[in-house]
């Protein structure tokens, strides 16, 4: 296995850092690359105003447009004192044994390698990527480093190109998100999660926000592998919401929101049910799946300021309930049939989708009956609220499929 990786302050990440990361992952051949952020780096001192657990998350959300093989590392935001690499490379080698370690940088890092903390562990334990410039003078000192490198400590370095090369710093950045601009300098989910923490000078209002300066806050409230499920929900409600004659701004923000507390665990979750005051029934209590649907309608509405109706189609996105407005039932079933889940039973999506453009009633009977069905096969409890809107739908009349 190959594993690259890619340290700094990320304070923040940017777009420069994302073409870095995806050149080293084509020219290298890696099968991994680890974002790791530094807690206290030993060669500059960290601007004020934002924590090192901020930096993990934006460096978090940086992995997605970096692509599938990326991740972040809290390994050095463990460890007390400065954050040396050789340190780290040490404990990355235990964690990984038998895989090949490359440790990427910049060209600036690369011509002061040895004068870094243990230049020797460095190099004994990892090989060492290094991007070029495109000024001709850097170029030739990279070429002058990589031989004394090689010469003092039997380095392996290898000089990469970046095709894609942006010219740009973090200091840049933050200079320009304290001026009012940088949202084309950093991944949208950075900034949105830069908004949102009102880093940087920025003065987001978060209140009654359009659905297109919602979707990178939006954004940042996920993991990497699910902004194309909300992004796919998002266009799904949508559809709908054309379709069935229901508000698309109101379809389409319920969607952006509808999963901000997915990636919290059980006890952060309890903590938002506390701090919101939400009273949870038996089965919430132990169910983490149910539980997101509660803290997400509650921070749609606190934070974001949402309506009624898109703080209900949130709340019961997840087990539906009877009397279900039109907006409710176009959260349930898009987050339900939007383009990029996958389905063991895949005909049987293609007909409820079918079947939801045919008649939103009879589709959301059929997303009940199906939902239903799947939890006894795998003998997990039912939401009442779930039993209760199949129930009523039939009483109404709706017919099954």
């Amino acid at each position: 296995m190959r594993i690259g990786i890619f340290g700094g302050t990320f304070n923040p990440p940017h777009n420069g850092h994302v073409t870095m990361a995806r050149a080293a992952m084509t020219q290298l051949e890696l099968d991994k690359i680890l974002i790791v952020p530094a807690c206290v780096p030993p060669h500059k001192p960290l601007p004020s105003g934002v924590t090192a657990g901020q930096r993990y998350d934006m460096a978090a959300l940086m992995a997605a447009p970096v692509g599938r093989c990326a991740e972040v590392s809290d390994i050095e935001l463990h460890r007390t004192g400065k954050s040396y690499t050789s340190d780290t490379l040490l404990q990355l080698r235990q964690e990984y044994p038998g895989a090949e370690l490359w440790l990427l940088m910049g060209s600036d890092m690369f011509l002061s390698l040895h004068t870094w903390h243990e230049p020797e562990t460095i190099c004994r334990i990892a090989r060492i990527a290094a991007f070029r410039r495109v000024e001709e003078d850097i170029r030739a000192a990279m070429e002058q480093q990589k031989q004394l490198l090689e010469q003092w400590y039997q380095a392996q370095v290898t000089l990469l190109e970046n095709p894609e090369l942006i010219e740009l710093s973090s200091t840049d950045v933050r200079a320009a998100l304290a001026e009012g601009g940088g949202r084309n300098l950093v991944p949208a989910a950075v900034w949105g999660y830069i908004q949102r923490e009102h880093l940087y000078g920025t003065t987001t209002d978060l209140k009654h926000l359009t659905p297109d300066a919602l979707r990178p806050i939006a954004m940042s409230y996920l993991k990497p592998k699910r902004m194309a499920h909300v992004l796919g929900t998002e266009g799904e409600a949508a559809r709908l919401a054309r379709r069935f004659g229901a508000d698309e701004t109101e379809a389409r923000v319920a969607a952006l929101l509808h999963d901000c507390t997915k990636k919290l665990d059980m006890a952060q979750q309890l903590a938002l049910c506390r701090q919101y005051g939400l009273e949870l029934d038996e089965l919430e209590q132990q169910a983490l799946k149910l539980l997101h649907s509660r803290t997400g309608a509650a921070i749609a509405r606190e934070v974001f300021g949402v309506s009624d109706a898109v703080y209900s189609a949130i709340r019961f996105h997840t087990t539906g309930k009877p009397h279900m407005t039109p907006l409710e039932k176009i959260l349930y079933l898009a987050d339900y049939i939007e383009p990029s889940r996958e389905f063991a039973d895949e005909p049987a999506v293609v007909k409820l989708r079918q079947t939801v453009y045919e008649d939103l009633d009879r589709g959301m009977l059929l997303g009940l009956t199906m939902t239903i069905e799947e939890m006894r096969e795998m003998g997990n409890p039912i939401h009442h609220l779930t039993l209760d809107a199949q129930r009523y739908l039939i009483e109404q009349g709706v017919k099954q499929v």
